[in-house]
């Protein structure tokens, strides 16, 4: 990478960790970690926006890259919102918040929020090698843009139906197995990962194989989905607490949609 380019990936860097410090400051008024979570995605899209800005030439990849990224971070920062407000810490956090006490406020600075800004930030790396690439627009940018393009919308469209599912008395203490929840039990993690593929693949349509060493970016966020902070966590207990969520696992891919086993609806 040229020095231009580092100082232009440094600037990114510069941007997540200028977004976390204030974020971290409200939460610590707001007794609410969980505040990231709502501006994670800007974080990430805003680092992308800082390249494409700051690059020597905007190309029409970029412009594509620059677009996409942004619908994906202001749709899910929204939602995030919307879906949280008026709910305090979320429950993934307190348990965080419990296991470093005393004084996790200014803990966190650095477990919660400091650590999300150089995650975000990392995320962001295909922006770099794609934006900067002068070639035009060739098969692999279309193949990335259409993936990416699906991902934002499958993730919307389950979010809007869990959403919906929510919002109806009728569903309470019901497990959501409709739509596209149907035949994966994390659509929007399915979404999401979708999306930075596609992402990824244009950096290479555009950057080829000197863009490859981004592929940290949606390794990165596919680990995270599955292993840390999505699936995995958000299913550590949850048989516990719901137990007819266990015949939904049972019956139901936890990632990638598929067939749904054992079909209740055929008997």
């Amino acid at each position: 990478m040229s020095s231009g380019m580092t100082v232009v990936a440094l600037a990114g860097l510069a941007w997540t960790a200028s977004l976390a410090l204030p974020t971290w400051a409200v939460s610590l008024a707001r007794h609410d970690a969980s505040l990231v979570d709502r501006m994670w995605s800007v974080f990430i899209a805003g680092a992308g926006l800082v390249y494409f800005l700051l690059l020597p030439a905007q190309t029409a990849r970029g412009l594509c890259m620059a677009v996409l990224g942004t619908a994906w971070a202001l749709r899910l920062c929204i939602y995030v919102t919307w879906r949280n407000w008026g709910h305090g810490e979320d429950r993934r956090y307190q348990a965080i918040r419990a296991r470093n006490q005393p004084n996790f406020g200014f803990r966190s600075l650095y477990l919660v929020f400091a650590l999300q800004a150089v995650l975000a930030w990392i995320v962001s790396a295909p922006f770099l090698p794609g934006m900067a690439a002068a070639r035009p627009l060739g098969p692999l940018d279309a193949v990335g843009g259409a993936l990416a393009l699906f991902g934002i919308l499958f993730e919307a469209i389950g979010d809007a139906q869990m959403a919906r599912f929510k919002a109806d008395p009728a569903n309470r203490g019901q497990v959501m197995d409709r739509g596209l929840w149907r035949y994966t039990r994390h659509p929007n993690y399915f979404g999401e990962a979708c999306t930075w593929w596609g992402i990824w693949l244009m950096a290479i349509g555009g950057a080829g194989w000197g863009g490859a060493w981004s592929i940290v970016s949606p390794l990165l966020m596919t680990w995270l989905l599955l292993k840390v902070s999505g699936v995995r966590l958000l299913e550590s207990d949850i048989g516990e607490r719901r137990p007819a969520y266990l015949d939904y696992m049972a019956r139901t891919n936890a990632f990638v949609p598929g067939p749904v086993r054992g079909d209740r609806s055929k008997h």
